[in-house]
């Protein structure tokens, strides 16, 4: 069974810096695409980044563009979100999933019905 645990979530003032990490084992982790998704207390879910872990193709919506960068570490098993310049709206709760493959370069992630596995997430609070 496929296990993703995040972490690296917690409070910070806007135009802070968070990174978010995702573990992942019980499963080829270069065979998949890995995702970021939020989701804000009474807000539809946002797909925010994505990564193909085994050739670096990244997505990222529009929201974070400029300021959040994903990245993976294979040897690991693990993906990041770095997460620059924080404003309020960001506060949500942040899920790390899995999922095929990326869109292509530029474009913006899939959507987040179509990520399989998910973690339990970490929270993220950004104030004013």
């Amino acid at each position: 069974e496929v296990e993703l645990v995040e972490s690296g979530g917690g409070r910070v003032q806007a135009g802070g810096s968070l990174r978010l990490s995702c573990a992942a084992s019980r499963f080829t982790f270069e065979n998949f695409a890995m995702g970021w998704i939020r989701q804000a207390p009474g807000k539809e879910r946002e797909a925010v980044s994505c990564i193909n872990s085994r050739d670096g193709t990244t997505n990222y919506a529009d929201s974070v563009k400029g300021r959040f960068t994903i990245s993976s570490d294979n040897a690991k098993n693990t993906v990041y979100l770095q997460m620059n310049s924080l404003k309020p709206e960001d506060t949500a709760v942040y899920y790390c999933a899995t999922h095929g493959v990326c869109r292509s370069t530029g474009s913006p992630p899939p959507t987040t019905s179509d990520f399989g596995n998910w973690g339990q997430g970490t929270q993220v609070t950004v104030s004013s």
